[in-house]
């Protein structure tokens, strides 16, 4: 992701406009991270980059995995389980 943008700067367009750039409009939302307000009919919509920490929230819990230092495993001596 690109640069964030100072807080409270907001790019106002209206749907019109947005039609008209709309992947430019998408471009800049990514590049800045300056979100766009969209008007239309009176409500206004915005668009902003997610982060990607909402990414990582919405991982689903898998207790049966090993939980832990991954180097910790390259450690296990594992020769009691292998059958070649």
């Amino acid at each position: 992701m690109g640069k964030r943008a100072p807080a409270g700067s907001i790019r106002r367009l209206t749907a019109s406009r947005l039609r008209a750039d709309v992947y430019r409009v998408l471009d800049e939302v990514l590049d800045t991270g300056v979100p766009a307000e969209i008007e239309r009919r009176g409500r206004v919509l915005r668009i902003v980059p997610a982060d990607s920490l909402q990414r990582l929230a919405r991982l689903i819990p898998r207790p049966g995995f090993i939980k832990g230092d991954p180097d910790d495993l390259v450690h296990l001596d594992w020769s009691g389980e292998w059958r070649p």
